[in-house]
């Protein structure tokens, strides 16, 4: 989802702005990201010293998204400051102009010009304030932030009640998403919630559009349009807007003729374009998201993606790293998730709290199930009891769905992580949230992940029995036992919920439990080739999420003596370095084989290859639908002797494909390479075979 006026440099900013003196007046996003100043005030003095005026001695200069937890400060838990001075741009008579920041992490205080605009608190999700009034020739704009966790914090101290036990991933404070602002006309748009009915012939679309103005517009219109994935127009409509001062909202319905339905290897892309018009016509503001049209649905314990059953699998990530921590860049995001798509990942949770908007673009456009949660973290009752934290988890949770619910990959949301759900408390706050989460958006289902499901007497003793479908994490041959005990585990819970589908939604082995780091993945290797077979033989497991794709930084689960550094639990290290269970994790995971021998005895004459999709007794399984064979021949010095394709319109069982070996291969050492891709290019399955030294 992307806000469709142009990102701004410092440098444009008066060209923006002058831009609006114009007749119509669509909305301009000026970047605030470069040119801060910023300190830490371990003693809480700021305020009091006058920091909400004027910035202090003894700061640095820093660009945002930026976090203190990086260098110097790694460990630091506290207030910090960040300042950056502008210049008011020329402004026409009229002119609407707010503040955003897309994350703070944690609590966050600001003020513009000494005068406070408001706060925030919650780390994962985006907020503004209106400085229409506030601006002067030069302004001075500081952020208070404190990232220390409390009782009743979100994240907050956790491990269900331990004093001061802290959440299994670093607190990064700082400024860490963009800072930008928006500037706009007398009226403009807040908004647009994006819902559809689809079938294959055609979609349904309503558009909810949430409009604010600063005076009455009687005469006004809102204009829809929606345009395809080839960005051809799909489908307008242009309704009356009576606009009065302050909020109001208008819904309009669509309707696309044989929509182009989002998938996991046909991830199609729409996008609304909402103008905002005045009486005669002209543009008072505009505004684009994306969406997409396709159907989840849960039945007989299956998940169905646009009625086809599927089984997905992927990796849960943190956004962590050692060069970024939580203020991660595009090219960063890019780089992981592209990595996690070469491991075929379908499906992801992704982690504990709300994801940037790179990530949920990125799983758009790439085919790949999200379960987003609010950093609920192992809290007790009386933290799920507590009013104050209820209140604070719907409002985060109400962010996180008015800000990502319109992207196509998300199809549930998740409330918390290995909580008291299993007391009266925690039920409550479960039924409190499920009725939350369905007036918001009625349409996604709703669950949490629970790791002591197979420890229940009765289903009605734990929350999941009110979830829509259960998640379970799961870590026998470590944290919940042996691993002897993962079969009577999981043939409890199905005693427990024989209605309801189930989605592993972490497992792995976390490496302290090996007796040395050298023993870690070879431990977590036996795990997967244990622990997948058994998932998959088991019908009603949807899906299946290893914990996790990179090693994190933490104050927990540590090796023996650390009191800080990366929990060794990925299938990549810290810095990316890829480990033996990388290998595994991928081939284990394709969607596909291929079997390929060479024809002939003595001499080889060409080849032969079935290529086999796997079947819904598999994880994972989907359907696959326009992929194809690439293969080379190459002699011993990568040179193609000869090279084809094979197109599977649908590939639904196995098939052979053969090959001649070219007169011009005789006596050369020969490597046969080949390849099945998807629609999007993705090597869904890969095979080498080389002569003579492989030869069967």
């Amino acid at each position: 989802m992307m806000r469709s006026t142009a990102a701004l440099s410092a440098a444009a900013v008066l060209a923006a702005f002058a831009a609006l003196a114009g007749p119509a007046r669509s909305a301009a996003r000026i970047e605030l990201d470069q040119g801060w100043q910023f300190r830490i005030d371990p003693d809480r003095i700021g305020e009091a010293s006058g920091w909400t005026r004027s910035v202090p001695a003894g700061t640095r200069s820093v660009n945002v998204p930026h976090t203190w937890n990086i260098g110097e400060f790694h460990d630091y838990l506290g207030a910090a400051w960040y300042f950056r001075r502008f210049e008011k741009p020329p402004m026409t008579p009229g002119t609407h102009l707010e503040l955003h920041f897309g994350a703070t992490f944690y609590a966050a205080r600001v003020w513009l010009n000494g005068a406070e605009l408001g706060a925030h608190e919650g780390g994962f999700t985006a907020y503004s304030f209106d400085v229409s009034r506030q601006l002067r020739g030069t302004n001075i704009l500081a952020v208070r932030i404190d990232n220390r966790p409390g009782a009743a914090t979100i994240p907050g101290f956790g491990a269900r009640g331990t004093p001061d036990a802290w959440y299994d991933w670093w607190a990064y404070g700082g400024i860490v998403r963009d800072v930008w602002l928006s500037a706009s006309g007398p009226a403009w748009i807040r908004r647009q919630s994006i819902r559809s009915d689809v079938s294959a012939a055609r979609a349904v679309i309503r558009d909810h559009v949430y409009l604010q103005s600063d005076a009455a517009h009687p005469a006004s219109r809102v204009r829809v349009t929606a345009y395809g994935p080839d960005n051809q127009r799909a489908a307008g409509a242009t309704l009356p807007a009576a606009l009065t001062a302050g909020p109001s909202d208008s819904v309009v319905s669509l309707e696309v003729q044989d929509p182009k339905l989002w998938s996991v290897d046909r991830p199609n892309v729409y996008r609304m374009e909402v103008e905002l018009l005045d009486g005669g016509g002209k543009v008072l503001d505009s505004h684009s998201d994306t969406f997409g049209l396709r159907t989840v649905e849960i039945r007989d314990r299956h998940l169905l993606l646009n009625g086809e059953r599927v089984r997905l699998t992927g990796l849960a990530r943190h956004e962590d790293s050692p060069w970024e921590g939580l203020a991660e860049t595009a090219g960063t995001m890019r780089r992981d998730f592209d990595d996690m798509k070469t491991l075929h990942a379908t499906l992801t949770r992704p982690v504990h709290y709300p994801q940037n908007p790179f990530i949920l673009d990125y799983a758009d456009r790439h085919g790949i199930l999200l379960i987003p949660e609010i950093p609920v973290w192992q809290f007790d009752e009386a933290q799920l009891s507590n009013p104050q934290v209820l209140k604070l988890a719907k409002r985060q949770m109400q962010e996180m769905i008015e800000q990502a619910g319109n992207h196509p990959s998300i199809f549930a949301w998740s409330v918390a992580n290995e909580s008291a759900t299993a007391t009266a408390g925690g039920i409550a706050y479960f039924r409190a949230m499920r009725d939350w989460i369905r007036e918001l958006d009625p349409g996604r289902f709703v669950s949490y992940a629970d790791d002591n499901l197979p420890k229940l007497d009765r289903a009605e003793q734990s929350a999941a029995n009110d979830a829509d479908f259960l998640m379970m994490n799961q870590y026998f041959g470590t944290w919940h036992g042996p691993a002897s005990a993962l079969v009577p585990a999981l043939d409890r819970v199905n005693q427990l919920f024989p209605n309801k589908m189930v989605i592993i939604s972490e497992f792995g082995y976390p490496g302290f439990f090996a007796k040395s780091p050298a023993e870690a993945d070879p431990e977590r290797i036996k795990t997967l080739q244990a622990q997948m077979p058994v998932l998959a033989a088991r019908d009603w497991i949807a899906g299946a999420i290893l914990w996790c794709y990179q090693d994190y930084k933490s104050r927990r689960n540590l090796w023996p003596g650390q009191t800080e550094g990366y929990v060794e639990h990925g299938v990549v290290d810290e810095a990316r370095q890829r480990k033996p269970s990388y290998g595994v994790w991928r081939e284990m995971n394709a969607p596909a084989r291929i079997d390929a021998r060479w024809i002939g005895d003595a001499a080889t004459t060409g080849f032969s290859a079935g290529v086999t999709p796997n079947a819904e007794q598999n994880l994972p399984y989907y359907p696959l639908r326009g992929y194809h064979l690439a293969w080379s021949l190459l002699d011993e010095k990568g040179r193609a002797v000869a090279s084809g394709t094979r197109q599977f319109d649908e590939l639904n069982r196995t098939e052979e494909v053969t090959g001649s070996l070219p007169a011009a291969a005789a006596g050369h050492a020969l490597q046969l390479k080949m390849e099945l891709l998807s629609p999007t290019g993705l090597i869904a399955a890969e095979r080498t075979l080389d002569w003579p030294a492989s030869a069967p």
